[in-house]
């Protein structure tokens, strides 16, 4: 096989993928939307998962070196954000993207897409799980860490810690590159217009997440340990750091 047809082939595999967990999170999003309860549920545990997430890593909130990044990180790839208006923008201008983006964008904006996929899918396991629980006025760590167990996903959890690294790499990986730059100022307006607004603007943050850093990888590191860390002591339940 030639290399043009080796990378025709990731191409056409990479936008199957895409395609696959847009889907998955598209669904997973009405399903919680069709029941108001579930919905506020799902509202409950993501509100309180975010609160951990900022107290994790408040010192890279905090920090001069890595707040941007660590900003875009806990409200874009790993936090309670919808990303409805996002992937909807996406699976729109799908057949578009496989033509004009190079293979590198499709991978970052795959990582991402999956990751959020996974999050969504362990979001309403862990709703199912804790049901009334998340409708008293807090939710315990001993409670939260008891449905974390209950779903029983180490496999699952350590892809989507590993799925954050990655698409932290890809990302720094793009925005380091000359024509990522051009190319996102070119499209701002275009995007706009065509109704890409999200779409553009997810990729410029990331893009400036990452240019604002010196060392990625020591960034990356620090999240990636944090949250294995933390996985860990919630399977064993021992206290969470």
């Amino acid at each position: 096989m030639s290399d043009k047809e080796h990378h025709d082939v990731d191409r056409a595999v990479c936008v199957a993928d895409l395609k696959r967990f847009l889907g998955e999170a598209r669904d997973l999003r009405l399903a919680a939307a069709s029941d108001p309860l579930r919905g506020r549920r799902r509202d409950c545990l993501r509100t309180w998962q975010a609160a951990r997430l900022a107290n994790t890593h408040a010192d890279l909130l905090a920090s001069p070196q890595f707040k941007i990044a660590a900003t875009f990180f806990l409200s874009d790839l790993y936090g309670p954000k919808d990303f409805s208006e996002r992937d909807t923008e996406m699976e729109k201008v799908l057949p578009i993207m496989t033509s004009m983006l190079p293979l590198s964008g499709l991978r970052t904006l795959l990582l991402a897409v999956e990751l959020d996929a996974l999050s969504e899918r362990f979001d309403a396991e862990m709703v199912a799980v804790l049901g009334k629980g998340l409708d008293q006025a807090s939710l315990t760590l001993d409670e939260y860490g008891a449905a974390y167990r209950a779903v029983d996903d180490q496999n699952g959890r350590e892809l989507q810690i590993r799925l954050i690294g990655e698409t932290g790499e890809a990302l720094d990986a793009l925005a380091h590159k000359t024509f990522a730059r051009g190319a996102l100022k070119l499209m701002h307006g275009p995007a706009q217009l065509a109704g890409l607004g999200e779409l553009h603007a997810f990729l410029e943050r990331g893009f400036n997440a990452f240019r604002s850093l010196r060392r990625a990888d020591e960034f990356l590191g620090k999240i990636v340990q944090r949250e294995r860390e933390l996985m860990l002591s919630l399977f064993s339940a021992d206290q969470a750091p």
